[in-house]
């Protein structure tokens, strides 16, 4: 049951930026004791409104109520101060620091002016324990040794042991493993259960109905509706966020495999080891496998950014050594890498320069780019992908999610790629922009594209590809025809060490 007093509530809550109406007369109410769900495509105002309710922009019309009082947050410090805190997808922690710094930042206990160490470390173990991810972080732990998803933690738990009242999750799941995300579940469920208001933003169907009480839709600024959860089927949100239907989204024209043109024999780096796969023009091969199994390790191996100690790679039947990522580029190999962000993109520049990055060699002459040439490039990827931005010259950074991994595989077309690598290619990515990479990506393979992709999302490899190589550990544990696959045959290879030792009796040979 629920307070009929909203925990948070917002009027009329409207944000223009130059040329664009983020949000227009939103009016949401999320209720103490509740976890909401917050979707929409990129794009929709979700981002906007959670900055709003931060305390980050100030709303040019609205109102926001805290508790049944109206605030006004000029500033981050204000909202937390009043009990409001949002959980950034993107972790911004102190990396030379430990977890337990981290933890306590500008509040470090402290005896006659000096800070102790051993009392910081030890009330961090007792927090850790308390949320539920006493195993999952060391408070001794410097931030810049941890895991993508380990620093993720960290961010949450550095919100909650302010023990906020309000708490809005912005994709908090997106870089953790299936334990991780049970053991945030678990905190999540036990908040709720304490009275606070949660609100979750995911594009995860999956986790919004293990989650969430309600959803709120947001579409193009504006409140499509809130509907409780139950009885809500995926198809009901999905045509919330984008008014039309996507049931077919992964339905894909087959297509008869060519020539191999990316050949992989006995490769061994430092993470993974003899792999040998193939993948031919026409065809989408997929790789699975859990976090850790050393499928982002491989890309970047095949890629030219790790070194392959031994074993062979062949591009067209002729081998590629790739002391760098420019010699694969050179060779017809892209790779649009999972951290979008921090890898695939220069976020500062314009749509225009990240699109002719791996163009550039061939339209200068003499030392001088051809300014017309680059723009007739970019113009025609824009049209090509249809990429929603004002202008050429647009910063990176203003575009929504699937705008910015469109401009990733505009790059890859540009530079007329033959062998492309997709690591994650949907994450962080809404239902819409989805569906719109993966006929994307399906016209590359009608294109002869031979198309590598990477993914930890089970019904986007069953529905993208055309084969499924399976890994853990570093190695192969077997691969699958996309008419024999399932998410049970997936999984089980994707465990199979485990499974083996568990079966293994004493004595017997694995």
């Amino acid at each position: 049951m629920t307070d009929s007093t909203p925990a948070l509530e917002a009027v009329g809550i409207t944000k223009v930026f130059p040329g664009v109406r983020a949000l227009d007369q939103v009016d949401v109410k999320f209720f103490a004791g509740q976890v909401a769900a917050l979707m929409g495509e990129n794009g929709a105002g979700k981002s906007t409104l959670l900055k709003i309710l931060h305390g980050d922009y100030v709303p040019d019309a609205g109102t926001i109520t805290l508790n049944g009082k109206k605030v006004t947050f000029n500033a981050p410090a204000a909202a937390r101060k009043a009990g409001l805190r949002v959980i950034a997808q993107e972790p911004e922690i102190a990396p030379y620091v430990t977890v337990a710094e981290n933890m306590y930042l500008g509040r470090f206990p402290t005896h006659a002016g000096f800070v102790s160490q051993t009392e910081m470390e030890r009330d961090a173990a007792v927090d850790l324990e308390r949320l539920g991810f006493a195993g999952l972080l060391n408070p001794t732990d410097i931030a810049i040794t941890l895991s993508p998803a380990q620093r993720q933690l960290l961010e949450i738990v550095r919100a909650l042991i302010d023990d906020p009242q309000v708490i809005c999750f912005d994709e908090p799941t997106s870089s953790l493993s299936d334990h991780e995300i049970d053991a945030l579940f678990a905190c999540i469920r036990r908040l709720r259960d304490e009275g606070r208001a949660i609100i979750y933003v995911s594009h995860r169907m999956r986790e919004v109905f293990q989650i969430a009480d309600s959803v709120t839709v947001l579409r193009d600024g504006k409140l499509v509706g809130t509907r409780e959860v139950e009885g809500l089927g995926e198809q009901d949100i999905i045509q919330m966020m984008v008014g039309r239907d996507l049931s077919n989204m992964h339905q894909r024209e087959p297509y008869e495999p060519g020539d191999v043109r990316l050949r992989l024999e006995n490769v061994t780096t430092d993470d993974v080891r003899d792999i040998s796969l193939e993948v031919r023009a026409h065809e989408i091969v997929a790789i699975a496998g859990l976090v850790g199994a050393g499928r982002t390790e491989l890309a970047l191996a095949i890629a030219g950014d790790r070194p392959v100690r031994s074993g062979t790679i062949l591009v067209d039947g002729k081998p590629l050594v790739s002391k760098t990522p420019q010699d694969a580029i050179e060779r017809g190999v892209g790779l649009a890498p999972e951290d979008r962000k921090g890898s695939g993109l220069v976020m500062i520049r314009t749509v225009r320069d990240n699109i002719i990055l791996a163009t550039l060699k061939k339209i200068t002459r003499l030392g001088f780019v051809s300014d017309k040439k680059e723009a007739d490039i970019a113009a025609a990827q824009v049209e090509r992908l249809n990429i929603r931005t004002p202008s050429l010259r647009q910063r990176v950074e203003n575009l929504s999610g699937g705008n910015q991994q469109k401009v990733v595989l505009a790059r890859w077309l540009a530079g007329d790629s033959q062998v492309l690598i997709l690591d994650e290619p949907t994450r962080g990515v809404d239902v819409g922009a989805k569906a719109e990479i993966y006929k994307i990506v399906d016209q590359l393979a009608a294109n002869g594209v031979a198309v590598l992709v990477i993914s930890s999302e089970l019904p986007e490899v069953l529905g993208i590809a055309d084969r499924i190589v399976v890994m853990q550990n570093g190695h192969i544990t077997g691969e699958l025809t996309r008419a024999e696959a399932t998410e049970e045959k997936i999984l089980a290879l994707a465990m199979a060490d485990q499974l083996t030792s568990a079966t293994t009796q004493p004595g017997e040979k694995r």
